[in-house]
């Protein structure tokens, strides 16, 4: 490694590091040394460091594992919160389930704490086992770059400042520190796809497949991606605009592009209306491309996509939406604020709906389609209509994007 383990950490913090930090630390080898290089670092920079511990509650050394990462933050004058995961039903994927958690409470807790950005610690081992499961999944170019050493979701900022260091290096300079660590009995447990991984990792070294090559293609694979991305946002700047909450789309132009970057394109487009983390798989969206190119209509991620007039507008489904009814003034499918010369408690909104719609027979002068109206913000008293903003604007309300209509192309330039 040519450079030390304090200058990966220098060059994801510096030269302007957040005022406040937080380190997300289990115990083990990899987060423990984390620990100790983020608070060598504040201890020389103006940054606040607080460390979090998930408790998924699916182990019973689990708790004793957090009061052990208690301590060392007592030791180190780092603050340290424990967040316990209660809410698991035993249904579905464990590890899948217990990774929505984990970022869940911890991006709650960020919020709480003022915290604008987590740091995890991921290695160059981690990569190596992720490109490594994504290869026998088929993955493409977003799958095979496999974690990013910055990304932004449930509104934090993670970073992943070891990705380019060995897990081995990490134990050696942790040893060199006098600093112990929690050995996962997890670690050895090949139910899991990961620790499949991470021992076929070591049958294959001697053919060349080490580690380092996996991390290496990992971060070929992110460079690829980057172009794409700049392609991607290229396209949308030319042939996208957003309406009424909804993306519109030259649908030749669609069809002439590049299939991988129409293909990016939707998938932000249904990211964007849907509030979806994760994109859809590439096998979905080429469905979805087939039956626009047959029928002109499609559904997918709770949005439906439909041709009209050689137009693709892409925009929530009725179906998503009908249910969700909020205060006047509260955040309404996580995206839409409403405003207007009325107040009261009285007053809710709601999706406009077949009956809403009814009552605005001017829709049609708006230029929108009726199916995207259909699952628009309306401002209800009990079952009376009071104002349809995007139907009906001329009544005094108005139903705006939380983040603004431009933040599509933000979302776009940024992938």
């Amino acid at each position: 490694m040519t450079r030390s383990l304090a200058q990966q950490i220098e060059e994801h913090l510096l030269p302007d590091p957040p005022a406040s930090l937080g380190v997300a630390v289990s115990g083990g080898s990899d987060s423990m040394a984390l620990l100790r290089l983020l608070h060598d670092f504040a201890q020389d920079h103006p940054i606040a460091l607080f460390c979090v511990t998930v408790d998924h509650g699916l182990r019973k050394e689990a708790a004793d594992e957090a009061r052990r990462v208690a301590e060392v933050c007592q030791q180190l004058g780092v603050r340290h919160e424990t967040l316990i995961w209660k809410d698991w039903d035993g249904s579905g994927n464990t590890q899948n389930a217990a990774r929505v958690a984990r970022y869940t409470l911890m991006s709650d807790w960020a919020r709480r704490c003022g915290v604008s950005t987590i740091a995890l610690g991921h290695t160059q081992d981690d990569q190596a086992e992720t490109v490594l499961m994504r290869l026998a999944r088929g993955a493409g170019v977003d799958g095979l770059s496999a974690m990013s050493p910055k990304s932004d979701r449930w509104g934090v900022t993670w970073l992943r400042p070891l990705l380019h260091v060995s897990r081995a290096a990490l134990r050696a300079y942790l040893t060199a520190r006098d600093q112990s660590w929690i050995e996962d009995p997890t670690n050895d447990d090949t139910r899991y796809d990961r620790i499949k991984a991470r021992q076929a990792l070591d049958h294959l070294a001697p053919f060349g497949l080490t580690r380092e090559t996996l991390a290496q293609v990992a971060g070929n694979m992110a460079e690829a991606r980057t172009a794409l991305s700049q392609q991607t946002a290229a396209a949308a700047r030319d042939i996208a605009d957003v309406k009424g909450g909804a993306l519109s789309l030259d649908w030749p132009a669609v069809q002439h592009l590049p299939k991988e970057i129409s293909r990016r394109l939707i998938v932000q487009a249904l990211q964007w209306i849907s509030g979806a983390v994760y994109a859809p798989r590439q096998r979905s969206i080429a469905a979805v491309m087939a039956a626009l190119r047959a029928a002109g209509s499609a559904t997918l991620e709770e949005c439906h996509l439909k041709v009209i007039n050689n137009t693709l507008w892409i925009f929530r489904e009725l179906k998503a939406v009908e249910a969700a009814s909020v205060p006047l003034g509260a955040l309404w499918d996580g995206r839409w604020v409403v405003t207007g010369p009325e107040e009261g408690a009285d007053l809710r909104v709601a999706a406009l709906g077949e009956q809403g719609l009814a009552a605005c027979p001017d829709w049609r002068d708006r230029g929108l389609p009726r199916a995207l109206l259909l699952a628009t913000p309306a401002v209800w008293r009990g079952g009376e209509l009071v104002a349809a903003p995007l139907a009906d604007p001329a009544s005094g309300w108005h139903a705006r994007l939380k983040d603004g209509e431009r933040s599509f192309f933000a979302a776009v330039f940024s992938h």
